[in-house]
């Protein structure tokens, strides 16, 4: 066992149900690790107390969960700030010839080993990643995320039509191939698997419904696709299914929409898909960085949340241009401010944590530090800038500081991280 001391940051709710209420924050707080997993978090005394054989290691950072990253996809990692497309142009242009490369495992490979690198060097701990259609590029995901202690969430990516012909599948393969890997990674260690059509237009119905079978067979996999991100998008789905009602219908029609579904973006919802998010436990993963580099529009998440829907932040690598959930919670926040919304900034810091966690069904194991959790943890420097120093040295409350930590900070501000009770980056 051992102890670290220093500024606390932790939940006692959802800021979206009790406001600033919801940051349990300790001036001199401390978490004991035993094990990979923290056995007490609280005030510094009570600890220390509980613990008196353990060593204590004082830091002047901030101690803070491991941000989680809901929705993203690591084959992207080398087309980051890819300039200028919609959607579908980026798709077209960057997204599918990068991905068909990814038929030489040794380029995912690398390319996982590059992703975690960076995700860990701005104190991510945990991701949810759609792969490409080449099962080894789920192994590449996993084994890379186990050799580094990490959580991951992944799934090979399911598509059979409206794709290059390198990178279709069919929905027998797409079926068969995932159920195999369910086998192969659901559960082992920290990795779980997704169930994961890219979106609606790139699988046919056949394709959803096998989707949905897998589902059936696997309720404890997370299923994660897209939804609504565009209007152009809209309109394709509505000339691919005219029989639904509008996107989410497709999904629901197929078993795809339920407590185990993490939608990406959600951003051009109807009335009807934002009651039947909340009503199916549905969650949503905003991302507004890539929301705002492919120019798709402003996510309504403070609407969303007080519907009852589960609301997590998510970089979208790479339509999201960098790994960085401090400048994804700066882009939420900007976005807040244009729908007239501002998230505060304990909002913005939950969403990026226990937010992330909960639309991952894993709250109680991430994005906390709560007794019996993961030891996955961020310990941020708020004096890593001379211009960060100075804003935080006149913060009266720790909303302030986190604030301009979100507004200032960078990879610079994240001195170490740790995974399972381990550090496995330091600045």
């Amino acid at each position: 066992m051992r102890v670290l001391r220093g500024r606390l940051l932790r939940w006692a709710g959802s800021p979206f149900e009790i406001g600033d209420a919801a940051l349990a924050w300790e001036e001199d707080g401390a978490v004991a690790i035993e094990a990979g997993r923290i056995s007490a978090a609280g005030p510094a005394d009570a600890v220390i107390a509980a613990a008196p054989e353990a060593p204590v290691s004082r830091t002047a950072h901030i101690i803070a969960p491991g941000f989680v990253d809901c929705h993203l996809h690591y084959p992207q990692t080398g087309i980051l700030a890819s300039w200028g497309a919609t959607l579908i142009d980026w798709l077209n242009r960057y997204t599918f010839p990068e991905e068909a490369g990814f038929a030489d495992r040794s380029r995912a490979e690398a390319t996982a080993r590059a992703f975690f690198a960076e995700t860990l060097r701005n104190g991510t701990t945990a991701t949810a990643s759609f792969a490409t259609i080449h099962a080894h590029s789920v192994d590449a995901y996993f084994e890379e995320a186990a050799r580094r202690g990490v959580a991951a969430i992944g799934g090979r990516v399911m598509m059979d039509r409206n794709a290059p012909e390198t990178l279709r599948d069919t929905a027998e393969r797409a079926h068969d191939e995932s159920a195999a890997l369910i086998a192969r990674w659901h559960g082992r260690g920290r990795a779980l698997y997704a169930i994961s059509p890219r979106f609606a237009p790139t699988s046919s119905e056949a394709q959803l419904e096998a989707a949905g079978a897998l589902s059936a067979a696997h309720p404890g996999c997370l299923v994660q696709t897209h939804l609504s991100e565009t209007e152009a998008e809209i309109a394709w789905v509505r000339e691919l299914f005219p029989w639904a009602a509008d996107y989410l219908a497709v999904y629901d029609r197929f078993g795809l929409t339920g407590p185990a579904s993490v939608f990406g973006h959600a951003i051009h919802l109807e009335a009807r898909e934002r009651a039947r998010l909340a009503e199916a436990g549905a969650a949503v993963a905003h991302c507004p960085t890539s929301n705002l580099f492919l120019g798709s529009g402003a996510c309504d998440v403070a609407g969303l949340a007080a519907e009852g829907v589960r609301m997590g932040l998510a970089s979208d690598i790479g339509g999201g241009p960098g790994f960085s959930m401090l400048a994804t919670m700066r882009a939420a926040y900007e976005i807040g401010q244009l729908r007239g919304t501002a998230l505060t900034p304990a909002a913005l810091w939950w969403l990026a944590t226990a937010g992330s966690a909960a639309a991952l069904r894993l709250d109680g194991e991430l994005g906390d530090l709560v007794p019996g959790s993961a030891a996955d943890l961020v310990l941020l420097d708020p004096e890593a800038t001379p211009v960060l120093a100075a804003r935080c040295d006149r913060a009266e409350s720790p909303s302030e500081l986190l604030f301009a930590l979100i507004m200032l900070g960078d990879d610079r501000a994240v001195a170490e991280t740790w995974a399972a009770g381990r550090p496995v980056h330091r600045r």
